[in-house]
């Protein structure tokens, strides 16, 4: 068992860690607050190398895995600017096409998810099937060579920057007559693809939204592999990435805000001219997030190491596990740094109430943690399932 990183992963760290830092978490709120998106840092990330690293070498990556993309993930939130995209692009798009779409399919699209100039983002979630693709409402139908989709989906995030939206859908197997699940590339601007922007309570650079899907017109090469047996290792494909990578950008979070709260505790004095951090009513708090958020990150290093040895269904307990404890540590994170701050900690100066909703929303999304321990009762305790 090594808990140390590669040099090449100290180095990427360090790297990152410093672009990061270039652009800060004012920046962060500045372009959310003005209604844009981070374009500058992402195309920068990309020139670098940054959003590719968990792409194969021969499609313009780093030639890495997860392990990697956490890192990058991490980083970035650790120097306040927590990029969602990153998630939804380089951790589920690209690993879904490199894992199991066409040699044609990744030709066309890695390239460009490698060096930031294309994103895909991913749309499963719906009003009334939420994520569980078992009842997903959109339908995918043949006609002719062509398929027809229709459907709606919720909460889709960065559909106003991105070029494609990866959709899963539902298409009847004409040997059983059962629905099974499928991947769609769809180009955001296809005729029959409408987009309504979500009012939210997050302050944000990356927007929200509900898609219509309205009889969308799509190729044959539309369809995520060269066949619909793709459809379910596709979306699973998916999902520990999104899992690890979420928990990373958390945990990264939760550093951010310790760092800020200790900055402040250790300077600020107001009783008899010691440091409010003195006081073990401020230090313990902030001391006990500090411990939630370090073992939130060992079970992110042993997720993403599992998932880039291949042993996926280790990695999915170990992703799951990840991202509750990332979720639940960054939201401890944030809040004792707040009441650490007092007044300041609700001030834009600060820079930690602006994660407030970002790292509550992180316990719903993209799983819920009230689903994470139905999973671990079931499969790890050998509970019968609840629901």
């Amino acid at each position: 068992m090594n808990f140390d990183l590669t040099d090449e992963q100290d180095q990427l760290r360090d790297a990152v860690r410093a672009l990061g830092r270039r652009y800060g978490h004012s920046y962060f709120v500045s372009k959310a607050k003005a209604g844009e998106h981070t374009t500058e840092l992402w195309h920068e990330a990309g020139r670098l190398g940054y959003l590719g690293v968990n792409i194969p070498t021969e499609y313009g990556g780093g030639g890495g895995g997860i392990t990697e993309l956490a890192l990058v993930c991490e980083e970035l939130a650790a120097a306040g600017c927590p990029l969602l995209l990153l998630v939804v692009s380089p951790a589920i798009a690209a690993t879904v096409i490199n894992k199991h779409g066409t040699e044609e399919q990744r030709k066309r699209h890695l390239p460009g998810l490698a060096d930031g100039s294309q994103k895909i983002v991913f749309a499963i979630t719906e009003p009334d099937a939420g994520s569980n693709f078992h009842r997903l409402g959109t339908v995918a139908r043949r006609d002719g060579d062509d398929w027809l989709l229709s459907g709606r989906k919720v909460y889709i995030s960065g559909v106003d920057e991105a070029d494609h939206v990866l959709v899963v859908a539902r298409t009847e197997d004409a040997s059983s007559g059962k629905l099974k699940p499928a991947l769609f590339i769809v180009p955001t601007d296809a005729p029959g693809l409408e987009k309504s922007k979500l009012d939210m309570e997050i302050l944000s650079p990356e927007n929200q939204f509900l898609l219509y899907l309205d009889d969308v017109r799509l190729p044959a090469d539309a369809l995520v592999g060269e066949s619909l047996d793709a459809g379910l290792p596709a979306l699973f494909a998916g999902l520990n990435p999104e899992r690890i990578t979420v928990a990373a950008m958390g945990a990264g979070t939760g550093r951010y805000a310790i760092e800020k709260a200790s900055d402040y505790t250790t300077t600020r004095k107001v009783w008899g001219g010691r440091p409010i951090g003195s006081h073990q009513g401020v230090a313990h708090p902030l001391a006990h997030a500090a411990v939630q958020v370090e073992l939130a990150r060992l079970m992110i290093h042993k997720a993403a190491t599992l998932y880039d040895a291949g042993r996926d269904l280790e990695a999915g307990v170990a992703g799951n596990m990840a991202k509750y404890a990332a979720g639940e540590a960054a939201a401890l994170a944030v809040d004792t740094a707040v009441q650490a701050l007092g007044g300041a900690g609700m001030t834009t100066e600060y820079g930690v109430a602006t994660l407030l909703g970002a790292v509550r929303a992180g316990r719903i999304a993209p799983v819920s943690r009230e689903m994470i321990l139905n999973f671990v009762a079931q499969h790890v305790l050998g509970q019968d399932k609840s629901y």
